[in-house]
């Protein structure tokens, strides 16, 4: 694995990767198949020895106890021979792990890059604040990898063995350019972990990106007003929009509830659910022009936004 000038580590041919179920339990046929993508990619895999566990009846959602899917997890953080850990899938449970982590000891470890998106949205928060690191948010290798999509794949690639890549979007709710710290996630995830102490810190001077899946359009408005009153989105200098299946049409919501903040907004990036999945890296500097619809890695020269006239301000 390699460090690009302080930036998010990449991937290298033979690296070595360990998958592991923070969350639900993964499906043996699908992880096979998702990790011989990965295989495809150049890496070695190792599979966490609790993946395929269940929890006791009523909590068969979960991948075991959360004792055991913390352990997978810090097992694989902590191992100098790990040079990335993959997620196997979402639903839920990620946050549950978090009070079962050894933060400490999980600090000394060489930094690596930690992949999945959804409810790994708990753990992408919770890594950025306590261990100050870069996270890729992408398919993860049981629910979208193991589709095999030839896109998917291709992105995939290019997102963890190099610097960063570029994401295009579908339309600007309003336009503009900006740049700064990519944060966010899944939104369901950032508005439950607020008032916890693993709450997102504040998007304020950076770029917010926001998915979610199933979620009516009244209750993607509800928790859009969450973060507005929680002070989330104070100062935030853009909002990237992935994508929302089966949400409806949330044009009026997010004219209502995100327009007025005044800052470039680009939706319909592929990033979140459904087909055709691509990886973002959150913690990463990126800059963002909703007017030609593009999200891409940052060039530096810190978090300020930009005008039409790409003139700075405050």
């Amino acid at each position: 694995m390699g460090d690009l000038g302080g930036g998010p580590p990449s991937l290298r041919a033979g690296d070595r990767v360990a998958v592991v179920a923070p969350s639900y339990p993964a499906e043996p046929e699908r992880l096979e198949r998702g990790c011989a993508v990965l295989r495809s990619l150049g890496l070695e895999v190792i599979v966490g020895k609790h993946a395929f566990d269940r929890a006791p009846s009523g909590l068969t959602y979960l991948a075991g106890s959360d004792d055991d899917r913390a352990a997978d997890l810090q097992e694989a953080w902590c191992d100098p021979a790990i040079s990335a850990v993959f997620c196997a899938r979402g639903g839920y449970g990620a946050a549950r792990v978090l009070d079962h982590l050894d933060w400490d000891t999980m600090a000394r470890a060489t930094p690596k890059i930690l992949h999945g998106s959804s409810d790994i949205t708990a753990l992408h928060v919770a890594f950025g604040r306590r261990l100050g690191v870069p996270t890729s948010f992408g398919p993860m290798v049981v629910s979208t990898l193991a589709d095999e999509e030839p896109d998917t794949i291709a992105h995939l690639r290019e997102a963890l063995f190099g610097a960063g890549v570029t994401v295009r979007g579908s339309h600007a709710p309003r336009g503009g350019r900006a740049r700064g710290t990519l944060t966010g996630g899944n939104l369901a995830l950032l508005t439950s972990l607020l008032g916890t102490p693993h709450a997102p810190e504040p998007a304020t001077g950076r770029i917010a990106f926001l998915e979610d899946v199933n979620e009516a359009p009244y209750r993607v408005d509800r928790m859009l007003t969450q973060l507005l009153q929680a002070g989330w989105l104070e100062g935030v200098a853009g909002i990237v929009l992935g994508t929302w299946i089966g949400c409806g049409d949330l044009d009026a919501v997010f004219a209502d509830r995100l327009v007025p903040l005044g800052v470039p907004i680009l939706a319909g990036i592929p990033v979140g659910h459904g087909p055709g999945q691509h990886t973002i890296r959150l913690g990463a500097e990126v800059e963002l022009d909703a007017d030609a619809r593009v999200l891409g890695p940052g060039t530096g020269g810190g978090a300020a936004r930009l005008s039409h006239s790409g003139e700075e301000t405050p």
